[in-house]
């Protein structure tokens, strides 16, 4: 039998994550840039190790993968279960190992518990480290409280955590928190999905870190239901963070014969600060997370009917909006809410997935065959997880909710959830869903979630597993389906769901005021081609603001583009501001869902990205209050040659009044050459003093 390794290294293009095995557990003694082959990574170690302090263990613990409170670590395990009706306080050791340069596969053992876990960390190929613990007993039976998927020691330079918190309608907003003081930090949800703050999303930085410069950490738990995360400094000031699954007790019942797969969790470093580790995350999810029938097809121009139509769907409601679609370059259109059952208002339908006979006839075959007679695919808006109590479904089997027997059933919206895990249920909805997409072709379908799990009735963890199954088996079927993952908007968005989808619906709320922060959350780790941006109607029906269409247009730009408003009830002069903003989208999405995306950070109220691909570029800067200075200072571009010169140019229509006061506008439009250096270094002052001013800029190697 070969000889267990003192240590191992996984290495990925930028980073490295050493482990010293040596006293039987997995000790994290380096994560960070990538270390040089010829590293001794025993005097790594040895740099890293501590005198023993007052009031601790005769034999400190080290900071492991699996802190170990059997011998003396005081936070909270990262497995908890009930063995044989009593608590099990584990003690784990390391029992084998299996590793090269790219993956390491760690066997711990507790013999007299009978418990085993497999603990597979590997490099991918986007520069990520992925984690994927399992959990198996022998002999006994147990009920599982707690497995996390990751236990991570954190290096000394970790001093602050940017996490994400929010609502309906105002999701993914950063707060940073420094480490240094108090004893711990924690969050989750209990809603059966993630919820709207995105808290499965964490950073964790050095005190300076900014866009552009110093250490962070990303991580990530790739899971759609409920979660936890938690952050513990122990006596000795270390600090470890535990990212998991959050399970309800007596849901996870473990036996010989049934095991426990904890969701995967993904980490990432950069010593290029968040547009660097935005830029990690952005690749993995491109070439590694995203199905591969979707990748690299152009994300079509949406028009959605929510906005102009609501619950009042009719023919000739349709027809209109569908000439109004095309002659503005739309290429998919989508029906909303409305178009099925009895559907007049939230109250009743969901469940019974047949369209409305006074709005479709003869069904959605034709509808269909008349949008694509437009030069349009159709999608449809479905929430097959609910039901309606007022629903044909619900009639028939009113207990394929999730429920308690014999207690109330509470709604929200209007709704109840639907069991997935029970087989009867999840092959009825593939069944209606599969109908669906055959008998119309569809293109599309907008998979939404409006309310959260209640009573979980201990199925929680179950009915997550449920919906990727019912997804799975829905893509087996119709490969080339795109999918849009929604829940009141951003109230669940993982890797694991877009695996199986095609893009994200980040918020309901379209006003790009409100958009741009959301936004800026989510493109820390999600690329532009998959987050749907959509121009809504003014004012908007959420916020009551009126934005112009010029900037409403430009943000959406930077996004999957889309349409969320009536064209029938714009001027001409919006109108062609919006066909303008679409002729351009189509021009530049190439550049913008292929590109590598560099965050410009454009100040107070001021936000602004560069995608770059091959020799083209476009920019986004957008101002969203009244600066302090009458000047903006200038635009800083980034992810640039020094060396190489390029032609900038101001694409128009230009955004006014703001346009009033660009000096030079001939040479804006023709293109200014100029060398790379001096982008990088002085910049482009371009006027941003107006509030909701849009420049858009086009940059080209030449």
């Amino acid at each position: 039998m070969p000889k267990r390794p003192d240590r191992i290294r996984l290495d990925t293009a930028a980073a490295t994550l050493v482990f010293d095995l040596a006293q039987g557990c997995a000790a994290l003694t380096y994560a960070g840039a990538r270390l040089p082959l010829t590293c001794d990574l025993a005097d790594l170690g040895r740099l890293g190790e501590r005198a023993v302090a007052p009031n601790q263990p005769d034999q400190p613990q080290p900071a492991s993968i699996l802190p170990n409170p059997t011998r003396g670590n005081a936070g909270t395990p990262p497995i908890l279960m009930w063995l044989e009706n009593r608590p099990c306080a584990l003690d784990l050791q390391l029992a084998a190992v299996q590793a090269d340069v790219s993956e390491a596969t760690l066997e711990f053992a507790d013999e007299l518990a009978g418990v085993h876990l497999q603990s597979r960390w590997r490099s991918l190929p986007a520069g990520l480290f992925e984690v994927r613990q399992s959990l198996t007993l022998t002999g006994h039976e147990a009920i599982l409280l707690a497995c996390a998927s990751l236990s991570l020691p954190l290096p000394a330079w970790a001093t602050h955590l940017r996490h994400f918190s929010g609502r309906w309608a105002r999701e993914m907003r950063s707060t940073v928190t420094c480490l240094t003081q108090g004893p711990s930090l924690s969050g989750g949800s209990q809603g059966g999905r993630s919820g709207f703050g995105g808290g499965q999303w964490l950073l964790i930085e050095e005190q300076d870190t900014g866009e552009h410069h110093g250490r962070c950490l990303g991580l990530h738990l790739a899971w759609s239901g409920d979660y936890e995360w938690r952050i513990e400094r122990a006596d000795d000031s270390r600090l470890q963070v535990t990212l998991g699954a959050r399970l309800d007790p007596g849901e996870i019942r473990l036996g010989t014969d049934r095991g426990f797969d904890a969701p995967p969790a993904l980490l990432a470093f950069s010593s290029a600060g968040r547009s660097g580790l935005a830029q990690l995350f952005h690749r993995h999810v491109q070439e590694g997370v995203l199905p591969t029938s979707t990748r690299g097809k152009p994300r079509k121009v949406h028009l959605n009917t929510w906005e102009a139509c609501g619950f009042g769907q009719s023919p000739e409601r349709l027809e209109g909006l569908i000439e109004e679609a095309a002659s503005l370059g739309v290429e998919r259109f989508v029906l909303d809410d409305g178009w099925f059952g009895s559907r007049e208002d939230d109250r009743s339908s969901l469940g019974d997935w047949q369209p409305r006979p006074d709005v479709f006839p003869h069904g959605l075959g034709p509808f269909a065959e008349r949008v694509r007679s437009r030069g349009m695919d159709l999608g449809l808006w479905v929430e097959p997880e609910m039901v309606s109590p007022d629903s044909d479904l619900y009639r028939l089997h009113p207990d394929w909710c999730l429920h308690v027997p014999g207690a109330e059933r509470a709604t929200q919206r209007h709704q109840l959830v639907l069991d997935l895990t029970r087989a009867e249920v999840a092959d009825d909805l593939f069944r209606k869903l599969d109908q669906l997409v055959s008998e119309a072709d569809l293109a599309y379908l907008k998979w939404d979630h409006n309310r959260p799990l209640f009573p979980r009735a201990g199925r929680a963890h179950a009915q997550t597993l449920a919906l990727y199954a019912l997804l799975d088996r829905l893509r087996a079927r119709h490969p080339a389906l795109d999918i849009e993952t929604c829940a009141s908007g951003g109230g669940r968005v993982d890797y694991a769901l877009l695996s199986r989808c095609h893009r994200v619906w980040p918020s309901d709320n379209n006003d790009p005021i409100e958009r741009l922060p959301t936004l800026q959350g989510c493109l820390q780790f999600l690329p532009l081609a998959v987050c749907g941006h959509h121009v809504g109607p003014d004012p908007n029906p959420i916020t009551g603001r009126s934005v112009s269409m010029h900037f409403r247009s430009r943000v959406a730009v930077f996004g999957h583009y889309g349409i969320e408003a009536d064209p029938g009830t714009m001027t001409a002069a919006d109108r062609a501001v919006l066909a303008a903003h679409i002729a351009l989208y189509k021009h530049w999405r190439d550049v913008l869902h292929a590109g590598t995306l560099h965050s410009l950070g454009a100040g107070q109220g001021g936000y602004g990205w560069l995608a770059w691909h091959g020799t083209r570029g476009l920019a986004l800067v957008a101002q969203t209050e009244y600066p302090q200075d009458h000047d903006a200072p200038p635009l800083v571009l980034r992810g640039l040659d020094p060396e190489a010169r390029y032609r900038v140019k101001l694409p128009e229509p230009w955004p006014e009044p703001a346009a009033s006061r660009l000096p030079h506008q001939a040479r804006w439009r023709s293109g200014w050459e100029l060398p790379g250096s001096v982008l990088l270094n002085a910049g482009l002052p371009l006027p941003l003093t107006h509030p909701h001013t849009a420049w858009l800029i086009e940059l080209e190697r030449t």
